[in-house]
């Protein structure tokens, strides 16, 4: 029996399967209200049976987006349109949805990828950004405006509210956003982060923010939804946030009642030097597992059937999350289930394009003729 396909639990959250649709930032919203764009988008990935869907990443106020094309969550016009385009994707899939809750510190005010992606300036429409310290991520940029006690609980407060406002419009959990270089991996950061108060310096006082805004969230989050943490487990510069420190981290936020750990890694500064090839985080994920005992996902180039089945089946991580890889082929947990023998769910409408050698790939179809 293929691993991979087999049920995984993450607190309240049962998945059918440990295939993740990873979040994937669309830059296409309109002043942070998704558009058609994203009902498209999401919804094809909502039928593409895997086991869960985390939309992307998901601002909790307006200077928090990456650009102006992102979404956000913080406004009564925000959450309604949202909720309506979930609740257009619900109709047609019962498929678990997360949101992924973020804010982008001095990652902020950017051009869309396909525009540049560099920072735009306040006079060419962008905004001030903030951060924990008053350092650019490129040298020539801006510096963000160093975050003041007001900020870190205006945000800390903003995090809450999107809490709140992912339980009305009825999610099945949340992804707090600690990963590629945004604000809450910023604090993280001996790179983004030297302020000299209870917030910087050592690792327990860079942790002290995330893990604030983590416990405030929980705090926040209904029983009946999953609450987690994708995290840049390496800065995979000299100087900066380490594995091991990572595996601390994760410790802590186990112990604020932290439902599963999502493993990335890198973002923070332009000098990384990022070893790419096939799964290579897995190990960062495997070493986040075995140093903090709670389900772990992986992600990152990991591209075919036979490696998402090996890190499950070899233990190296409990969930494998696919981003890119969805993005090029959607029915990519159909061509997984196909090869390693496995059953998906997969909607009424799409019953008949089963495969005739492949007549028990969709699970309970049933096709009648006359």
């Amino acid at each position: 029996m293929s691993q991979l396909f087999t049920p995984v639990s993450i607190g309240p959250l049962k998945l059918q399967n440990r295939i993740v649709i990873a979040p994937m930032c669309q830059y296409s919203a309109v002043d942070g209200k998704p558009t058609d764009w994203h009902t498209i988008h999401m919804g094809r990935m909502a039928l593409s049976g895997a086991g869960m869907f985390i939309i992307e990443a998901t601002a909790v106020e307006p200077i928090g987006r990456i650009t102006h094309g992102c979404i956000g969550l913080y406004s009564d016009e925000t959450e309604a349109a949202l909720k309506q385009t979930i609740d257009k994707v619900r109709q047609y899939s019962a498929m678990p949805i997360m949101i992924q809750l973020a804010h982008a510190g001095r990652k902020a005010s950017s051009y869309r990828p396909w525009e540049g992606g560099q920072l735009q300036s306040q006079k060419d429409g962008g905004w001030e950004t903030i951060g924990p310290s008053a350092l650019p991520q490129l040298p020539d940029e801006t510096p963000p405006k160093a975050m003041t006690a007001e900020d870190l609980t205006r945000v800390r407060e903003a995090f809450v509210q999107a809490v709140k406002r992912s339980a009305r419009i009825g999610f099945n959990g949340i992804e707090l956003h600690c990963a590629h270089g945004y604000l809450m991996h910023q604090f993280l950061s001996p790179i983004a982060n030297q302020r000299k108060d209870e917030y910087g310096g050592s690792l327990e006082n860079r942790m002290r923010y995330p893990l604030e805004v983590f416990k405030a969230m929980r705090e926040a989050t209904p029983a009946n939804m999953s609450l987690g943490v994708r995290i840049s487990a390496t800065d995979w510069v000299e100087g900066g946030l380490t594995a091991d420190e990572s595996v601390e981290f994760g410790k802590k936020l186990k112990a604020l009642g932290c439902d599963f750990i999502d493993v990335s890694s890198g973002g923070v500064s332009p000098a990384q030097k990022i070893p790419l090839g096939p799964k290579y985080q897995v190990p960062l994920a495997t070493k986040i597992k075995q140093g903090c005992g709670m389900p772990t996902m992986a992600v990152g180039l990991i591209t075919t059937a036979q490696e998402a089945e090996g890190i499950v089946a070899n233990a190296e991580a409990d969930i494998v999350a696919v981003a890119r890889a969805m993005m090029y082929d959607p029915r990519w947990p159909w061509h997984a289930a196909a090869e390693l023998g496995a059953q998906v769910d997969a909607p009424k409408q799409y019953w008949r394009s089963q495969p005739r050698e492949l007549k028990d790939l969709f699970r309970d179809a049933k096709i009648g003729s006359r």
